[in-house]
């Protein structure tokens, strides 16, 4: 999927997701925003069948997730059987804000910023 497709009005953002070498999890680029919604709550639903107790998400090349794409990480961590979790690697800040203030202590949800 390309980073950006082209609109009437302009380029709109776009979420580039690929699967992470040697571990599970995925490497994602770009924004997770209303255009990229579906792409983001697609992978997180696959992560939620996934059977490993750890699935990484490198968020280093996010430049954006907006409060509902929040909401859905949040949502998918509440439906991981016991003892699994997210591991959200280097999100961009305004994300690990949003988990702090909206969804705090939520064991499903990992955050690393190394």
């Amino acid at each position: 999927m390309t980073r950006q497709q082209l609109s009437e009005t302009g380029p709109v953002p776009g979420l580039a997701v690929s699967p992470l070498a040697g571990q599970q999890g995925v490497r994602a680029s770009g924004e997770v925003g209303l255009t990229t919604r579906a792409i983001w709550e697609g992978v997180l639903e696959e992560a939620v069948r996934e059977g490993d107790d750890v699935y990484c998400l490198e968020l280093s090349d996010v430049t954006f997730v907006d409060v509902a794409g929040a909401g859905a990480l949040a949502a998918a961590a509440g439906r991981l059987r016991d003892g699994r979790r997210f591991v959200v690697r280097r999100p961009p800040p305004a994300l690990r804000r949003t988990l702090d203030l909206l969804w705090p202590g939520q064991s499903g949800i990992e955050v690393s910023t190394s």
